[in-house]
């Protein structure tokens, strides 16, 4: 890598991420450090550390991209992003807390009394995970090619590096406490910067931006044609329900204190996400007004990273354009080190402990069990960086909501709130689900969107799976009260009762 001030950048962040990540090993001895972070993060810190794995790349660079490119339809990229933390509020925060699981399939064994549903929920988990990583480590490569030169392997194995040693080293308490930093590196990064880009705008351009009516109302949006308004609303259903089966949103509930710590900690993150998002708009606007069009083969993604050297030309520039690389590799790392962990916990529960346990018995095979397979998790979407085609980072982000709005929104809603839900019923629907929403991510992902209805309902599945897979769920489930598991009542009774009255 050249020598650059956004080159020392990075390795700045990922030296801060390495010695936090070492504090927290000195924090963490027992199992429950490392799943759930011994369930006693406050929700300032949770909240902090929920918006440092969240804001990914596709926040950080794909949001700002996709607004430059499309114009105002894309907004509806963050609004669905933070309306799914309402979401979560509303339904499933508190009671996944209460739940006592430590992810995902934990909660599904729990509540389903079913070994079964808890293998396919870890399925699933590992192929979201998987799936969300990708696009973070394409985005590293390209970001370190763009303001460096490196060529584009050494991104991902920066992100890779770091993220096996934060995750090995402390689990969750460790990674708490680096996600926490880095949303706050994130926001800074993104934040001083634009306000300096705006001010010498101001002071050169005056008030008065024009901006094209053809990209504030672009041909391909919900203004002009029925479908283009059906993938709008679909998009808002896949972000808003989707984030309620991200499995490194999910696990993040399950280390705080109690219920009520879990619902203000959905608070702060709502306020913190509306911060940072509101910077992501600037930076689509300036690069409106700065680079009108971008060359053949260039990124909308890297808009964010090209404006420093357009608006301020020199030392100015190269100051500005460290910030912000600096901040995107702190949201690459940070997402990583999120998915990295719920994929590992799944991967030691059900392969790597019982595997390991055979061989060395003891409890101490867990923790050894957890830094195996912190190591997969990581090395399985890092072969996979060179053999999938690179899409827009946000879109590519997007199709991991629609798999997980497809699959764990209905599961997670049905078994928190009806007490009637089968095995058989939670399976059909999983499987149903499941089908559809990578059937369609496969068609979209191979064959473009090549637009009309068809299409249309393929690269936004969300509005008709979601409901369809709800409908399976609830069908088959009264057609087999024989599989509803006998403490359904009794968990339910739990999942919803306040711990100050148990107590």
């Amino acid at each position: 890598m050249a020598p650059s001030p956004a080159g020392a950048a990075v390795l700045l962040v990922c030296l801060v991420t390495v010695a936090l990540s070492a504090f927290g090993l000195r924090l963490s001895r027992r199992t429950s450090d490392f799943y759930v972070a011994g369930r006693a993060v406050s929700p300032q810190r949770n909240a902090a550390a929920i918006g440092g794995e969240y804001l990914s790349a596709a926040s950080f660079l794909g949001v700002a991209g996709l607004i430059y490119d499309q114009g105002v339809d894309a907004l509806w990229y963050p609004v669905g992003y933070t309306v799914g933390y309402l979401v979560l509020l509303v339904l499933v925060a508190a009671p996944l807390r209460r739940s006592g699981a430590y992810t995902l399939p934990d909660f599904a064994e729990a509540r389903l009394e079913s070994r079964s549903v808890r293998h396919l929920c870890s399925v699933l988990v590992v192929f979201i995970g998987w799936l969300y990583l990708l696009p973070q480590l394409q985005g590293a490569g390209f970001t370190l090619r763009l303001v460096s030169g490196a060529p584009l392997w050494l991104g991902p194995v920066l992100v890779v590096g770091v993220v096996v040693l934060s995750v090995a080293a402390g689990g969750m308490r460790s990674i708490t406490l680096v996600q926490a930093v880095q949303y706050w590196i994130k926001l800074s990064a993104l934040a001083i910067p634009a306000g300096v880009l705006l001010a010498v705008w101001w002071g050169t351009q005056g008030p008065g931006l024009e901006v094209t009516e053809a990209w504030v109302l672009p041909g391909s949006g919900p203004h002009t044609d029925g479908h283009g308004l059906y993938r709008t609303l679909s998009l808002m259903l896949a972000l808003a329900l989707g984030t309620m089966g991200l499995p490194h949103v999910v696990v993040r509930y399950y280390t705080n204190p109690d219920g009520t710590g879990a619902r203000a900690t959905t608070v702060r993150v709502l306020v913190l996400l509306g911060l940072f998002y509101v910077v992501t708009v600037v930076y689509a606007v300036l690069g409106r007004a700065y680079l009108p069009t971008l060359g053949p083969g260039v990124r909308a993604d890297t808009v964010v990273l090209r404006l420093p050297a357009e608006v301020l030309p020199g030392v100015g520039g190269e100051v500005l354009l460290a910030a912000l690389t600096g901040g995107a590799f702190a949201a690459f790392l940070s997402t990583s080190s999120g998915l990295a962990l719920a994929v590992t916990g799944v991967l030691n529960q059900d392969v790597v402990r019982p595997l390991l346990a055979r061989a060395v018995p003891g409890d101490h095979s867990e923790v050894a069990g957890f830094r195996i397979a912190a190591v997969v998790a990581v090395l399985v979407p890092f072969a996979g960086v060179g053999v999938f085609p690179e899409v827009p980072l946000a879109a590519f982000v997007t199709l991991a909501f629609v798999i997980a709005a497809s699959t764990f929104f209905p599961l997670l809603a049905l078994g928190v709130w009806w007490p009637r839900l089968s095995v058989q019923g939670a399976t059909a629907g999983l499987l149903t689900g499941a089908v559809l929403a990578i059937g369609a991510v496969a068609v979209t992902v191979l064959a473009g969107d090549q637009g009309g209805w068809a299409d249309a309902l393929l690269a936004q599945p969300a509005a008709w799976i979601v409901p369809l897979v709800g409908v399976v769920m609830v069908v088959v489930s009264l057609l087999t009260p024989h599989g509803i598991p006998r403490g359904a009542a009794r968990t339910l009774v739990r999942l919803h009762t306040p711990e100050d009255l148990i107590a």
